[in-house]
């Protein structure tokens, strides 16, 4: 694992410094602001583990603030890119591991476990979309880190639960290893409630028949205790601040609420097979464009038919069908969670959230492991590496046309920084003229990539994180508040983007406008200079 663990590294860091040197890390407006909200816990106003916010969930973030400590790592994206990239070597460590354990433990396969990991922990790190997401301060990457490691310590769990007392001592520090895992994917993404959810039931399935010494039961109720307290205290957490326990689903920030604003198609809405269609669809070409995809997906299937066939009398090797868990989830929420998924062959013929699909990787990953170690079983001296060479030929093939076309997640980051390239490109020119030391008053929820390229501090920023969510219904104590009725005694411009919280709330009384800014397809700017109310203009 050493080996593998090595390679994954010099791969991850091989295409960091690519996309870094076309400066290409910042481009999706989600990588932005997962890195400010990272940074805001100890650079705004009002610095704290509040600034966390309410959408996304924490874990993220907490991971990146020593990183984001450097104002270079801040402005170059680099400190949210990192654990990302370490997220994704210990994913394919985790890949190559999961497999080799399984088939590993089935004598038929034992011989081939090895090359079928190789195989996994290629598909999974070589994968062009994977590799620009990693590069970047995306969430995936963790989430499907954790995702596989929890299953590994299932498996290991699974495996060693009806042995002796050593066995079962290792058990239960595999379960207990697992719920870490869980608890951490549940703080990571929200799929990793309803992976919580099945493992909870797997475990329990597995326990009533062989856990009857109290140890071994202590050690599985604490395994669901475990991983039910993580969303209950994210429920906790919303319910005492914002005074909604569900605020990350219908407050004024949610996918919902945005959906609303934006109104962009949903060809799945209200539609399980549709929504079940895009999103296998969304998995199929993050690894090959055009017919190439059409084998993985059945490829899959028949693997899981083995996971249940040929290792039928080997219970960890049905954790394997564990890795189908994202369909079912991914399949309600573009159906009724108010999510929208396009891929560009199907209506409305975009590319938006794509990288969703990067959820099944792990399943193809695996698939294509256990499927290569299968079909070489018995024949490793004559043909084993006649089966692995064209293995990896057209995996490689697979890949390569996906590097030719692109890959979707980095389209879909280049095609949103066009979008918003020029607005923020002349709002950036102009901010760059004045006074070094300025203060701003600022809607932060689209722009606030302006102030970290440019390296302007956010304490330096009044925006509509500085408002107190528990004071209720307004807060006229409020920095946020108190700046937008008179900007001009906290700061010296006001940004305003047509349309924004800002727009829509600053006193105009004592601001002179300076600037209006324009840019092809997005509403125009206004950068205005502020007085005191006190203050004659």
């Amino acid at each position: 694992m050493t080996r593998v663990g090595t390679l994954a590294a010099w791969v991850s860091l091989t295409s960091f410094f690519y996309y870094l040197r076309r400066g290409e890390i910042l481009m999706l407006g989600d990588t932005v602001a997962h890195i400010n909200i990272a940074r805001r816990v100890f650079d705004s106003l009002n610095p704290g583990p509040l600034q966390l916010g309410t959408v996304w969930l924490p874990l993220p973030h907490l991971l990146m603030i020593p990183f984001l400590l450097s104002d270079k790592l801040w402005q170059s994206g680099i400190g949210g890119s990192i654990p990302s990239m370490i997220a994704y070597v210990i994913g394919v460590v985790g890949v190559y591991r999961l497999v080799s354990s399984v088939l590993g433990a089935e004598e038929n396969t034992r011989a081939a476990a090895q090359t079928g990991a190789f195989i996994s922990a290629f598909v999974y790190g070589m994968n062009p979309n994977l590799l620009y997401v990693q590069a970047t301060a995306l969430t995936e990457p963790l989430y499907l880190a954790l995702f596989v490691w929890a299953l590994v310590y299932l498996a290991e769990f699974l495996k060693n639960v009806e042995g002796d007392p050593a066995a079962k001592e290792t058990a239960i520090r595999a379960l207990r290893r697992a719920g870490y895992c869980v608890a951490c994917a549940e703080f990571t993404r929200y799929d990793g409630w309803f992976l919580a959810g099945a493992m909870g039931v797997f475990v329990t399935v597995v326990a009533v028949g062989n856990c009857s010494d109290r140890r071994s039961q202590r050690a599985v109720l604490k395994f669901l205790v475990g991983i039910a307290v993580a969303p209950l205290l994210w429920l906790a957490y919303n319910a005492t601040v914002y005074g909604n326990a569900l605020n990350f689903a219908n407050g004024p920030y949610s996918a919902k609420a945005i959906q609303e604003r934006v109104g962009a198609p949903n060809p799945a809405a209200q539609n399980l097979w549709a929504a079940s269609s895009y999103f296998l669809k969304s998995a199929q070409v993050t690894l090959a464009v055009g017919n190439w995809g059409r084998v993985w997906l059945p490829a899959a299937v028949i693997a899981s038919v083995i996971f249940v066939w040929r290792f039928g009398k080997q219970r960890s090797a049905v954790v394997l069908l564990l890795l189908w868990t994202p369909l079912p989830f991914y399949a309600y929420s573009l159906a009724y969670g108010w999510v929208p998924l396009h891929v560009p062959m199907w209506w409305p013929f975009a590319v938006f959230n794509q990288r969703f699909g990067l959820e099944l990787l792990p399943l193809f990953a695996v698939s294509a492991g256990v499927l290569v170690a299968n079909a070489i079983v018995g024949r490793l001296a004559v043909q084993g590496w006649k089966v692995v060479t064209v293995a990896v030929v057209l995996i490689g093939a697979s890949y390569a046309f996906v590097w030719i076309d692109k890959p979707l997640c980095w389209q879909e980051a280049s095609r949103n920084w066009q979008m918003r390239r020029g607005m923020d490109m002349a709002v950036e020119r102009a901010i760059k003229g004045l006074p070094s030391d300025s203060r701003f008053l600022m809607d932060i929820s689209e722009h606030v990539g302006v102030m970290e390229r440019l390296g302007i501090p956010l304490r330096r920023v009044v925006s509509n994180e500085d408002h107190r969510p528990w004071v209720r219904p307004n807060d006229p104590e409020g920095i946020w508040e108190q700046a937008l009725a008179d900007p001009g005694r906290f700061v010296n411009y006001v940004i305003v983007f047509e349309g924004d919280l800002v727009d829509k709330s600053v006193n105009r009384t004592n601001l002179t406008l300076l600037e209006e800014i324009h840019a092809t397809g997005r509403p125009p700017a206004h950068i205005y200079q502020a007085s005191p109310m006190n203050q004659s203009r």
